[in-house]
C-alpha cells in the first residue's frame, strides 16, 4: 500500500487544488500520504485503489469518524477518482470491494460528508443507499466562497 503513495497523493492533491471535495487548502507530499494510509491501516480501516492500465484511477477508504472512544464503531468513507476518470463507474467499483469488509467488521453507521454541490458523489452514495441526515450552510471557505457540506448515512443492518 505506502509504493502507492505518490500515485494517491497525486490524485488528492487534484481535488485540493482545483475543487472543494475536500477543504485542505495545502498539497500534501508522498510522505505525509503514505503516513496517512499506514495510519488508515494501523486503525484497522479498509484502503482500496482501484487501477486501469497500471495506473492507479482512483481509491476508497474508510477512517475513523471523530475520535471519542463512543463513536467506534461509526466509519467515514471517501472516493477520489483520478481527474479524467470520472464518469466510467470507478467509484461505485472502489465501493462494491470498501463495503463488504465494513459491513463484516464492527461498525454499525457508515457515513459521509460531502461538500456541495457535487450530484456525481450524493448519486454514488444513494445509489447504496445512503440517505441524506444533515446539511451544514457556510461551514468551508475555498476559492473565495462560502461551501455547504451534507451528510449522508446507511445504517448496517442487524448490528
Amino acid at each position: 500500500m505506502p509504493a502507492d503513495g505518490p500515485q494517491v497523493a497525486a490524485i488528492y492533491n487534484y481535488y485540493i487544488e482545483t475543487s472543494h471535495a475536500t477543504f485542505e487548502l495545502e498539497p500534501v507530499d508522498t510522505a505525509e500520504m503514505e503516513k496517512r494510509m499506514r495510519e488508515t491501516d494501523r486503525g484497522g480501516y479498509p484502503f482500496f485503489v482501484a487501477e486501469e492500465e497500471g495506473e492507479i484511477a482512483g481509491y476508497a477508504y474508510g477512517r475513523y469518524f471523530r475520535p471519542r472512544a463512543a463513536y467506534r464503531r461509526s466509519i467515514e468513507v471517501s472516493v477520489y477518482i483520478r481527474n479524467r476518470h470520472e464518469g466510467r463507474g470507478i467509484g461505485k467499483k472502489l465501493y462494491d470491494e470498501l463495503f463488504p469488509v465494513i459491513f463484516a467488521g464492527d461498525f454499525h453507521a457508515v457515513i459521509a460528508g460531502v461538500s456541495l454541490p457535487n450530484d456525481a458523489s450524493v448519486k454514488l452514495h444513494e445509489g447504496f443507499g445512503f440517505e441524506k441526515v444533515a446539511h451544514f450552510r457556510e461551514v468551508g471557505f475555498k476559492f473565495g466562497r462560502w461551501i455547504d457540506v451534507g451528510y449522508w448515512e446507511l445504517l448496517i443492518a442487524g448490528k
